[in-house]
């Protein structure tokens, strides 16, 4: 049977970074819903019948592409959430890229342009993410995020299953 559920596709951090992210949002985000590793969504919903050519230029842009350089740069107030705002050039030149391969598969969410963003806390009470913002707001400076590769992953509803993923390794 074809597969149907949709691909999510991120870029993956450093574990040094990844084991920071993932300690706020066990912290933060409500346990009940807290079902996923931290990460940086760059597409949303592709169709899971083009993996073959999703694949492709997933495993190319890894390998044409040296790590980026990123940067997290502020808190960002999300209404009932709060995250933090990642700065990468790179990242979104990679995803552009994969938008003109992938013309006319995108959905309009991931048609726009892109907020490059971790989530450290979701789907709270507007006072909550407001106490929250303030708290981390106050003691943000900005810093270097290791961005190492990316990974795909097939979307059933709640966690995601793993599909792979793919380290930088080019010169660009």
């Amino acid at each position: 049977m074809p597969e149907t559920a949709p691909i999510i596709v991120t870029a993956t951090m450093g574990k040094a970074d990844q084991a920071w992210a993932n300690a706020l949002r066990a912290q933060h985000f409500p346990p009940e819903r807290n079902y996923l590793q931290a990460h940086i969504t760059l597409f949303h919903h592709l169709p899971p019948g083009y993996w073959p050519e999703i694949k492709a230029r997933l495993a190319g842009l890894a390998h044409e592409f040296a790590q980026p350089e990123a940067w997290l740069r502020e808190v960002m107030f999300l209404g009932r959430g709060v995250a933090f705002r990642v700065e990468c050039p790179n990242l979104l030149s990679m995803r552009e890229e994969l938008v003109a391969d992938l013309q006319g598969l995108l959905t309009p969410q991931d048609q726009a342009k892109p907020r490059l963003h971790i989530t450290i806390q979701n789907k709270v009470e507007p006072a909550v993410a407001k106490a929250l913002f303030a708290e981390l707001s106050a003691a943000f400076i900005s810093r270097p995020l290791q961005i190492t590769g990316l990974a795909a992953h097939y979307y059933r509803g709640g966690p995601w299953e793993f599909i792979q993923d793919w380290k930088f390794s080019g010169r660009r």
